[in-house]
């Protein structure tokens, strides 16, 4: 049995599902891509039991197969070689792979395709319909903020709450909180789970950021989405998120406003001053100017800057984290930003100066201990 393909168009699949892939794993076989070849179409799938991946190209085969093939060194093989038909003939006998090309020929050995673990069957309770550019539009803005904490792990996902006229992207790691809200749906249900981090990265690698279709089924187990050749299931995360919209601040009367690349490059330049164990920055504000600045004590650095902004308030002096600021600072995609603050211990947003018709970002930031 043989087939033959592109090795930049295999490269190319195999890319978008090796994430799936686990180091040492617990079951061998989950080290291994699943070919699965019916009438000349290749589906490759990948798994490490928690989340299934799954995508397929035309090849030119000359039977159906199915084989586990050795993902670590089929995948580096086709990345050391130049863009060319190869020849893969399988003996289906003692499953060992052949891998031929113009001048070259490379053998491992695959393992049963019946040994592979099966997709979980979906009952699906529910489903919508996102752009694929909505989806890793929100994507993009909340996985940042996610928690790495183990024992918090209802915040190492991404929220997905789900009404019958929007839907919230929500991420915290409870220092920061970001919020993306998409309007203009009529689901007729409502409901909420927590995606996996792992999943959505997968996601954000493999969405194409246009507006096609993106099919995502849903139960109280898994979440299922389906677009352009590319499945992925995911396993929900079994755990409650806390109720975020009671952090929220509703009174903030001081109020910036200020260009965005300005302060991100402000940022980083006195962050180099700051602390490495705190990454405090200070933000002082009063009448139309900024101050930011930075001091480390054990090594006498410091580094102070002004910049020109819009205030309405109070002279306030708070303090920041500079790289979960900075990180919140990059997802902004307008010009100006505003954040709005009510006093130097309580959390304060960051904002975009207007939002598109159909999306409402809200980023929430915990202020820090300023050391007198």
């Amino acid at each position: 049995m043989k087939f033959i393909v592109s090795t930049n168009d295999l490269l190319k699949q195999l890319d978008l599902v090796d994430g799936v892939v686990v180091s040492k794993p617990l079951i061998p076989i989950l080290e291994n891509f699943l070919f699965e070849i019916k009438g000349g179409n290749l589906k490759i799938t990948t798994t490490d039991l928690e989340t299934f991946m799954t995508t397929s190209l035309k090849v030119e085969a000359d039977s159906d197969i199915d084989i586990a093939v050795p993902s670590k060194v089929s995948l580096e093989t086709l990345k050391n070689l130049p863009t060319q038909p190869v020849t893969f003939s399988i003996d289906e006998a003692s499953k060992s792979i052949e891998i031929n090309t113009g001048n070259g020929r490379y053998k491992l050995t695959g393992n049963e395709a019946k040994d592979f673990p099966k997709f979980p069957e979906l009952e699906s309770e529910n489903s919508i319909v996102l752009s694929s550019k909505v989806l890793l539009k929100a994507i993009n803005k909340t996985i940042f903020a996610t928690g790495t904490d183990e024992l918090r792990i209802n915040l190492t996902g991404v929220y997905c709450q789900i009404t019958d006229t929007h839907i919230n992207f929500v991420a915290t790691d409870a220092n920061r909180l970001v919020r993306v809200q998409r309007k203009g749906f009529k689901n007729g249900f409502e409901t909420s789970f927590i995606l996996p981090k792992k999943a959505m990265n997968l996601l954000k690698n493999a969405l194409p950021n246009d507006e096609s279709p993106v099919k995502i089924e849903f139960n109280s187990s898994y979440a299922f989405f389906s677009f352009t050749g590319v499945s992925l299931i995911c396993r929900l995360i079994d755990e409650r998120y806390p109720d975020y919209t009671a952090v929220i601040p509703t009174e903030n009367p001081n109020k910036l406003s200020i260009n965005r690349n300005d302060f991100i490059s402000a940022m980083k330049r006195v962050s180099i001053y700051s602390n490495k164990t705190t990454n405090q920055v200070r933000l002082k504000i009063a009448g139309s100017e900024m101050t930011i600045s930075a001091e480390d004590y054990d090594f006498a650095n410091e580094a102070t800057e002004r910049l020109s902004c819009n205030y309405e308030g109070a002279d306030i002096e708070i303090g920041f984290n500079a790289r979960f600021l900075t990180e919140m600072l990059n997802a902004v995609d307008t010009e100006e930003v505003k954040m709005e603050f009510s006093m130097p211990n309580r959390a304060g947003l960051l904002l975009p100066s207007e939002n598109e018709s159909e999306e409402d970002i809200l980023m929430l930031i915990m202020p820090m201990m300023i050391n007198v």
